[in-house]
């Protein structure tokens, strides 16, 4: 019968030497997919022509920006030229013209001298007219000396004036109520007698002075706010036409009730007879420059 051997205690193992084995082919392994990975992440995944094409780009838009900066200098170089090409061109032609003025002289010589003349010939024309205008003046001068004089021969003297011309009332009286103003029409003016207490107001008869005279205005204005009040327009002998202009804006325009006295003679007036019905308004503003008159009444 074969005896069973015994196990020897000096045996080998060889399973320590194979876990070193893998694990040194595992960390290789690691050591791959790490460079791998890093690889990739630096290059984004593309490969090597896309990178150079990347590269190439790069540099084309670097030298797109300097040709940017180029063709800006280039511009303001051109910009600069044309400016001197056009100074160069005014330049020659300011020499043409004081070429060709150089090469008439001359003739601007010559007409120099005939427009000379044609002027001394009008200056001479001028002294003639200002000497007639002077010997007029001096003759105009003793005319009106001679009418002054006569003027003066003319004049009343103060113990001759003509005797006032006292104005009445006329009809069967009017009410107690009533207020009278009085406007004098002579020829070519108006006159408002004491309407504000200082005084007569002269202003002229022409329609366009009576539409737009603030005073004159400003008096219809104030009259016609009292529907008792009536204006009597005192008319000498040659103030018809005063009275249609001042009278017609009067009752047309402002609706004030008019009355017409003729005045005989040349006298002062009186209007005593009338004391208790004078009216009498506030005076005009002061006249300014921008004023413009009233609206008239519909």
């Amino acid at each position: 019968m074969v005896k069973r051997r015994r196990k020897g205690s000096d045996e080998i193992l060889l399973i320590p030497f194979l876990d070193i084995l893998c694990s040194l082919i595992g960390v290789l392994i690691l050591i791959i997919v790490v460079l791998c990975v890093s690889q990739s992440q630096q290059t984004k995944g593309r490969t090597p022509e896309e990178i150079k094409m990347a590269q190439e780009y790069k540099d084309m838009l670097k030298e797109k920006a300097e040709r940017e900066k180029l063709a800006v200098v280039v511009t303001e170089k051109l910009t600069k030229l044309q400016e001197i090409q056009k100074q160069l061109e005014e330049k020659k032609q300011s020499f043409l013209k004081i070429r060709k003025l150089l090469d008439s002289s001359k003739e601007i010589q010559e007409q120099n001298k005939e427009i000379s003349q044609k002027l001394q010939k009008e200056l001479d024309n001028l002294l003639v007219e200002i000497e007639g205008i002077s010997r007029q003046q001096t003759e105009s001068k003793k005319e009106i000396d001679l009418l002054m004089t006569e003027l003066k021969k003319r004049q009343v003297p103060p113990e001759k004036k003509l005797p006032p011309v006292v104005v009445q009332p006329s009809g069967s009286g009017m009410p107690e109520d009533t207020k009278v103003f009085f406007v004098e029409c002579s020829s070519g003016s108006l006159k408002v007698l004491s309407a504000w207490g200082e005084g007569d107001y002269r202003l002229s008869a022409t329609p366009s002075v009576v539409v737009a005279d603030t005073a004159y205005n400003h008096f219809l204005t104030e009259v016609a706010k009292n529907k008792k009040s009536i204006i009597l327009f005192l008319i000498r002998d040659d103030g018809q036409a005063s009275f249609n202009t001042g009278a017609g804006r009067a009752e047309a325009d402002f609706g004030i009730r008019v009355g017409k006295l003729p005045i005989p003679g040349r006298g002062q007036l009186d209007l005593a007879l009338f004391e208790k019905f004078r009216g009498t308004i506030q005076a005009p503003p002061p006249v300014s420059s921008d004023s413009v008159p009233p609206v008239k009444k519909s």
